[in-house]
C-alpha cells in the first residue's frame, strides 16, 4: 500500500548537477595536481641526496686510495740497499718524466699526475692494474724483487666527468670517474731525507729542482645528474684558482651539476728524515 509514496520520494533524485560535476572534477584536479608536485619533490630531493652521496663516497675512495699509492713510493723491502743503487737514474719516457737517482717520484706526461716507483712486499702481489707483480723469494729477509713504476695520471673530459687512470707495464686501467678537474702541489727537498725547502706546481716542476717528499692534491668532484638551481660556492672558489684554459673547460661543461672538493696532504714516510 506504501510503494506509491516510496515512487513519488525517489523521484526528484534523477543524478548529479552540472554544477555539481565540475566542482568534484575541480577539487579532483587539486588533488591530483597535489599529489603529483610532492612526488616530483620528493624525486628531485631524493635524487639531490643520492647524488651527494655520490660525491662523498668518490671523495672517500679518492682520498684513501691516492693516500695508499703515494705511502708506497720509495718503498725498499731490502733496508740495506743504497737508495740510488735501488732507484736507478731513468730517462723521460712517453709516460714520465725524468728519474734521478734516488727519486722515486716523478711528474706524469699527458696529464696531471705522477709516476711512483717501489718495491712489492710480497712476492706476485697485484699492481694497481690487477696483474701480479713479478715473483721473487720473500722467504728471504732481504730478497728486494723488481721495482715497480706506476703512473697516476688524471684525464680531463669535457662533460666534467675525468677520470683517475693507472698504468703500469702498458696497461692501464680507470681507478674513478666524476672529477671535474685535479691539481697537485709537490713539496721538494734538495736531496733525500731532508725537510722541505720549497713548494712547486705540478707544472713547475724540474729535475733540477730535488726530490719530491711531498705531495698535495686537490679534486673538483661532479655528479652525473645536472640538479643543482643556484650557484656553487665549491665551484666559485675553484674556478677563482683556476687558469683560463681551466675555467673555461668548467665553464663549457657546468649543466648545473653538484660540486665538492676533496683534498688531502701526504708526507711520503719512505722518503722523509
Amino acid at each position: 500500500m506504501n510503494s506509491p509514496n516510496r515512487r513519488s520520494d525517489y523521484s526528484g533524485q534523477a543524478g548529479l548537477s552540472l554544477i555539481e560535476l565540475l566542482i568534484a572534477l575541480a577539487i579532483s584536479s587539486f588533488l591530483i595536481l597535489g599529489i603529483t608536485q610532492i612526488y616530483i619533490d620528493n624525486k628531485r630531493s631524493y635524487n639531490f641526496q643520492q647524488s651527494q652521496a655520490g660525491n662523498q663516497e668518490n671523495h672517500r675512495f679518492l682520498v684513501m686510495m691516492l693516500d695508499y699509492y703515494l705511502n708506497r713510493a720509495g718503498y725498499q723491502r731490502n733496508p740495506v740497499d743504497f737508495p740510488d743503487e735501488a732507484f736507478k737514474a731513468a730517462a723521460a719516457n712517453s709516460d714520465c718524466e725524468e728519474f734521478k737517482a734516488e727519486a722515486a717520484l716523478t711528474p706524469a706526461r699527458g696529464g696531471t699526475g705522477l709516476c711512483i716507483r717501489y718495491f712489492p712486499l710480497t712476492s706476485g702481489e697485484l699492481d694497481c692494474v690487477g696483474n701480479a707483480t713479478p715473483a721473487f723469494n720473500d722467504n728471504l729477509a732481504y730478497s728486494s724483487g723488481t721495482p715497480v713504476t706506476m703512473v697516476l695520471r688524471y684525464v680531463p673530459s669535457a662533460d666534467l666527468n675525468g677520470s683517475l687512470q693507472c698504468k703500469v707495464n702498458g696497461q692501464t686501467a680507470e681507478l674513478l670517474t666524476g672529477i671535474a678537474d685535479f691539481r697537485m702541489t709537490l713539496g721538494m727537498a734538495s736531496a733525500r731525507g731532508e725537510n722541505i725547502r720549497e713548494r712547486l706546481e705540478i707544472s713547475d716542476w724540474a729535475a733540477d729542482k730535488g726530490q719530491v717528499i711531498q705531495v698535495a692534491y686537490s679534486a673538483l668532484l661532479a655528479s652525473e645528474r645536472a640538479l643543482r638551481s643556484s650557484d656553487s660556492l665549491a665551484l666559485s672558489d675553484w674556478k677563482a684558482a683556476a687558469d683560463a684554459a681551466q675555467t673555461s673547460r668548467i665553464e663549457a661543461g657546468d649543466k648545473g651539476q653538484l660540486f665538492q672538493v676533496a683534498s688531502s696532504t701526504v708526507s711520503l714516510r719512505n722518503l722523509m728524515p
